[in-house]
């Protein structure tokens, strides 16, 4: 008698969750996608001493583990960068999960050095690179994002050129820019599409974008359009000429790149090579290697190898670095 009342139950539960499913779930799925487009801007109007009401676009940020962390780094110069930073990495997360992350990453260099190594100094110098790491890896990923924006750019403007040429308005354009382009030019037009649709003004629009992507190519592209809409003049036209001095720039930016490769191979050998025959060293002949990390004069040593060697990588860097 319990086992069909059990069947019962569950059959006329899953039906229940079925039907529910079906009916909750494309409003719940609707109010999702709404509150991702809303999370970056939002439009209210306000009134203003020039006019009766005035649009406003302010930017909802993420909230991390900690808002109030959030809302104090967001107030300050250092904090705007840093959040400006995240933006252009295009990761998922807020200052103040980068912070319990590098936190973290320091508590658990410092207790490795700590257990493994037993020189006082590896102590902070294990929490210092722990510290350090989510940072780099993150301009490391802002960095890379960046490029391949750079690579992508003369495609979103020839795009945008093909679209104003079959008579597209330039909004309805970076519209179509932003579902054909993939990520990372995709995903910011769209973000520039949709503060203009939330009624950002386009110059607004294309200032906010010139600053998200920190790019001369985007300035150009910015500089252009807006002094285009002041004094008139072929828009399609002038995309086309701005597209063609992108791909000629980037191509020459390659050609330097090329003729500069032996210097930048250079400084990684110069840099690599101590580390490298301070390990086989290690192994060949470890008492004598000892003496550099027990005795106090050889750890003055490694120390000053260590700063000098960082000075020359960048000073070769700085060599090879040609500004296109």
């Amino acid at each position: 008698m319990l086992l069909p009342l059990v069947i019962f139950v569950f059959v006329v539960g899953l039906v229940m969750a079925t039907y529910g499913g079906l009916t909750w779930l494309p409003e719940v799925l609707a109010k999702r996608d709404m509150d991702r487009r809303l999370r970056d801007v939002t439009v209210f109007t306000e009134p203003d001493a020039g006019s009766p009401a005035a649009a406003t676009v302010v930017r909802r940020e993420k909230q991390g583990p900690l808002p109030v962390l959030d809302r104090l780094i967001a107030v300050s110069g250092i904090g705007k960068r840093f959040t400006r930073l995240i933006q252009q990495s295009g990761v998922e997360t807020t200052a103040s999960s980068m912070l319990l992350v590098a936190l973290i990453g320091a508590v658990v260099a410092g207790f490795a050095a700590s257990v493994f190594i037993s020189s006082p100094i590896a102590l902070p110098i294990a929490a210092v690179v722990g510290m350090a790491s989510p940072f780099v890896w993150l301009m490391h990923k802002a960095s890379r994002r960046i490029k391949r924006f750079e690579e992508q750019f003369p495609e979103a403007l020839d795009l945008l050129s093909r679209a104003i040429r079959a008579g597209h308005a330039f909004q309805t354009a970076m519209g179509m820019v932003a579902e054909e382009v993939s990520a990372p030019v995709g995903p910011e037009f769209k973000t520039s599409f949709e503060q203009q649709n939330f009624g950002l003004p386009l110059k607004d629009v294309l200032n906010e974008l010139a600053e998200r992507v920190n790019l001369l190519d985007v300035r150009f592209f910015v500089t252009a359009v807006l002094i285009q809409r002041d004094t008139g003049g072929n828009l399609a036209e002038i995309l086309d000429n701005l597209a063609h001095v992108v791909r000629e720039r980037f191509k020459i930016l390659r050609q330097v790149r090329v003729h500069t490769a032996h210097g930048r191979f250079t400084g990684y050998v110069l840099l690599a090579l101590p580390a490298f025959l301070a390990c086989a060293l290690m192994v060949i002949n470890p008492e004598h290697m000892g003496l550099l990390f027990k005795e106090r004069m050889g750890q003055m040593m490694v120390a000053g190898a260590l700063v000098m060697q960082t000075v020359g990588f960048f000073w070769i860097r700085h060599v090879i670095k040609i500004e296109v």
